[in-house]
């Protein structure tokens, strides 16, 4: 049983590195980007539903996207506004592994429905006469059903092969919420299988979507530019160039994390990067995707006037 595995029945979590007199000021500036999160989701989940107009592929994607940055975000930020706020910094060991589960589950999800919206964009402005045929209903559901598949897969994987580690006497996570390779540098096992695996399983879940992502919006630009206007060029540089700030944020941080060799950053530049990757990118994915977008403006406008 799990219990065997282990002879820690909880962790320690230390947060963010923050002086205490600086600690209301973060625990507000943190509330404040997670409820903006949550409530710039739910309108956009809530202007899709309504709105007939918004029945269609690319909002799809974005309702997927929507729900899964509400609940990434609701895997570490309410534990670690808690941590500030009442310096209760334990997790139970079931706890631990269970964030740890939930957390590569929608990151990697994340990722995959990212993908996903590059690409019908590509289709969109690359191939628009055949946009209807080729991004059909079951096209639409069989993609996000396959991340979803596929995220699954890895976080089940990953939290399998931790839950036979055994922890020994330091059980403090130098960290916010229970990061796998904090944990695995915890471990008294040996777990160059679990390294192995995140490696391999990270090439597969996070560049790939990355090289797809970069590939995508270069075709874009290449169509766009291959028949110039001004308006149509500021148009598309200020939307290309949006969401790929965003994504470069998000995969910048994922890789410098985990790809990149430990001894090049220190602890405090990982929580850096966490942060940007599971608190910045959830809230910025709603003003970035879609209330810039003149569709959305009108629904929320008619949602208003009603």
């Amino acid at each position: 049983t799990v219990e065997n595995q282990s002879s820690v029945s909880e962790f320690l979590l230390l947060g963010i590195p923050i002086q205490p007199e600086q600690q209301g000021v973060f625990f507000a500036l943190f509330l404040g980007m997670y409820l903006t999160t949550v409530l710039g989701n739910l309108l956009i989940l809530l202007l899709i539903r309504l709105d007939s107009r918004l029945h269609n592929p690319m909002y799809f994607f974005l309702s997927h996207l929507a729900l899964t940055d509400i609940t990434f975000s609701s895997v570490t930020v309410p534990k670690m506004l808690v941590i500030m706020q009442t310096k209760r910094k334990s997790i139970p060991y079931a706890g631990c592994l269970s964030q740890t589960c939930f957390f590569i589950l929608l990151a990697d999800l994340d990722s995959f429905l990212i993908t996903t919206m590059a690409y019908d964009r590509y289709v969109a402005i690359c191939h628009p006469l055949h946009y209807t045929t080729i991004m059909s209903q079951s096209v639409c559901v069989t993609l996000v059903l396959g991340s979803w598949v596929i995220a699954c897969a890895c976080a089940l994987l990953h939290t399998l092969l931790l839950a036979q580690l055994s922890f020994c006497a330091d059980n403090t996570i130098p960290y916010f919420f229970c990061d796998l390779a904090a944990l695995l540098k915890l471990s008294c096992s040996d777990t160059s299988l679990n390294q192995l695996v995140i490696f391999t399983a990270g090439l597969t879940a996070i560049m790939p979507p990355f090289v797809c992502i970069l590939v995508s919006y270069g075709h874009i630009g290449a169509t766009i530019l291959r028949v110039p206007s001004a308006k149509g060029i500021c148009k598309a540089l200020s939307t290309c160039g949006s969401h790929l700030s965003v994504v470069t944020l998000y995969y910048g941080a994922i890789i410098g994390v985990y790809f990149l060799p430990s001894s090049n950053s220190t602890n405090d530049s990982n929580i850096i990067s966490s942060l940007m990757y599971t608190v910045v990118t959830p809230m910025l994915n709603p003003f970035i995707y879609s209330l810039r977008n003149k569709d959305m403006k009108g629904a929320l406008r008619k949602l208003l006037s009603k």
